[in-house]
């Protein structure tokens, strides 16, 4: 039996930006409903770096990633959000009274209005090649945890900045940390660049780890816990002991069935205009995912494209509220 989930704004995506929008529904006394595909909030936070230090969030000097997650979920918590995770949202029809969001479980959503806030949308890890049969037995992809790797010999593979912040804070944790590139050019923040090359970590360019082995020298699936890899380098290989490797090698996106909802989307982000509007009515987006002249897509610009975007899709549930609430100093 499928059931259907009734509230005043329905928020797609729990990550800071959604979180955020929730609180400011609770603001303007909406009933609010949030959705991710994920099975946790926080998004790309919490899957991908959450011990990640975060640095262009204002009234923050720096704050880690599961830190600003746990404190946008105590906001968010004063509007009593209804959280429908580890469903995706698959269909959306929009008429004069509202919006219908059809979920993967049979469920759907009834709202007067949506905020899309799904950053990039559902997002896999770039595969390494040689890991093929390695997940979870050394292999993986995010570091979610430092704990797990004290005392071990880690491999990172990749060039870009979650490859260079995780060699940083895994140096001072692990018993080595050796960081392989295919290029002898970064993408990684110069400044984490160079304080990476201060430190005792080894990098090796235009290079690639070759083969991934375990302690009785099996390269394929069903073997053993993890031992050492190949790196190529110049056509040479050396081997090198690894229980750990963690392939830094990027996401693929994808918006998934979004793209069939009839939504203006340029470049996988959906366009919109100063209102945080879309093309379709009662339809609204805020965050990474959206499109606009002078896009800057950072943490703190996602924020105050929540608060427009739950202002203006206000006055859409109630033509008769207005788009400036006031500020939330003059309340109480």
């Amino acid at each position: 039996m499928t059931s259907t989930v009734e509230c005043d704004l329905l928020i797609i995506g729990a990550g800071p930006t959604g979180l955020y929008a929730a609180y400011y529904a609770g603001f303007r006394g909406h009933r609010v409903a949030v959705v991710d595909s994920l099975p946790e909030l926080g998004g790309q936070i919490t899957a991908m770096y959450p011990e990640k230090q975060i640095f262009d969030v204002a009234g923050f000097p720096g704050i880690k990633g599961r830190d600003l997650v746990e404190g946008l979920v105590q906001q968010a918590g004063s509007a009593k959000p209804e959280y429908l995770l580890d469903r995706t949202a698959t269909t959306l029809e929009t008429d004069d009274d509202g919006v219908t969001v059809g979920l993967d479980d049979g469920g759907s959503v009834r709202a007067g209005a949506v905020v899309i806030t799904a950053g990039i949308g559902k997002f896999s890890p770039r595969p390494l090649p040689a890991g093929e049969g390695w997940v979870g037995r050394g292999l993986e992809f995010f570091v979610p945890s430092f704990a797990p790797y004290a005392g071990k010999d880690v491999v990172i593979v990749g060039g870009g900045d979650s490859a260079f912040d995780w060699a940083l804070h895994l140096e001072p944790v692990a018993s080595s940390v050796t960081l392989v590139h295919r290029r002898d050019a970064f993408r990684a923040h110069e400044r984490t660049v160079q304080q990476v090359r201060d430190s005792s970590v080894r990098i090796i360019t235009k290079a690639q780890v070759t083969a991934l082995r375990d302690t009785q020298g099996r390269t394929g699936p069903g073997g053993g816990a993890l031992a050492e890899v190949d790196v190529e380098v110049a056509g040479e290989t050396t081997t090198l002991p690894a229980q750990a490797v963690v392939a830094a090698l990027g996401f693929i996106a994808d918006l998934g069935p979004l793209q069939q909802w009839g939504i203006e989307v340029s470049k996988r982000h959906i366009c919109v205009d100063p209102a945080m509007r879309t093309n379709l009515p009662r339809v609204f987006a805020a965050g990474d995912i959206t499109e606009y002249p002078g896009k800057v897509r950072l943490i703190a610009v996602g924020f105050g494209e929540a608060a427009t975007a739950v202002n203006n899709a206000t006055v859409a549930i109630d033509p008769g509220a207005k788009v400036f609430p006031g500020h939330s100093s003059e309340e109480g």
